[in-house]
């Protein structure tokens, strides 16, 4: 195993499934739109836009203090995180609803709001666009951490970024619209706007990045590199 486990360690892994699961059930409950646009194209992002890019930040301090490994084991816990929540919110909407409830909201209303986090559409693009970009995100990030001694830490959480929210938020969009979640009309818009607000977070927390980093090296006296590491998602041992 890649160094030690300790309580940092679960408290961001913790704090990154929460994350997780918080802006999938935004992403599926509201699309949003301030009324700006970027020439012609509306800027319009579903509402876990603004969360999300936060589960990328505690991507990026798990694998350059803690290395790839405690990171994969991370994404794999929060992807078992996300399907069992979808499997319970579908269980949920098929049970018989009570009657007042009905008459004020109702299924129709449960179905139209957190039905999109566990029907088949929307289930498909989060996981499968989860998986993409979260391994991309960490395995650049450990391999730039090579290339560059551990230096730059910026270059390597916004390049990171940069790549993994690039194949996260195609992935889920066009999926999403595959499946009907999503119009069409409006998929190149999400796409746009989505990776703009995603990647301007990651910069705009840079700072922060910077000083948990150091703070969490300094305590766990960990600094990992990930040379020699298996970089196969599916291996299993750490």
């Amino acid at each position: 195993m890649a160094g030690k486990i300790s309580r940092n360690f679960d408290i961001i892994m913790a704090g990154f499934v929460a994350v997780l699961l918080v802006s999938n059930v935004a992403s599926s409950a509201k699309i949003v739109d301030w009324g700006v646009s970027l020439g012609a194209l509306p800027l319009a992002f579903d509402a876990g836009t603004l969360l999300f890019p936060v589960s990328y930040i505690f991507g990026d301090v798990l694998t350059e203090v803690y290395g790839y490994a405690r990171a994969r084991r991370v994404i794999w816990t929060g992807f078992a995180c996300l399907a069992l929540m979808s499997a319970y919110l579908f269980l949920v909407e098929k049970m018989p609803g009570e009657g007042q409830w009905l008459s004020y909201a109702g299924d129709n209303a449960f179905a139209a709001i957190l039905g999109g986090v566990s029907t088949g559409g929307i289930v498909v693009a989060s996981l499968s666009a989860y998986l993409f970009g979260e391994f991309s995100n960490s395995f650049v990030l450990a391999k730039m951490k090579i290339a560059t001694r551990g230096k730059y830490l910026w270059t390597r959480t916004i390049g990171s970024t940069m790549i993994g929210q690039a194949l996260d938020t195609s992935i889920f969009v066009l999926v999403a619209c595959v499946f009907g979640v999503f119009p069409w009309e409006i998929a190149w818009s999400l796409i746009v706007s989505n990776y703009i607000f995603k990647v301007c977070i990651e910069v705009m927390f840079t700072p922060v990045t910077y000083k948990v980093v150091r703070f969490l090296k300094r305590v766990e006296s960990e600094d990992y590199f990930d040379n020699g590491t298996n970089f196969n998602p599916f291996h299993v041992a750490s």
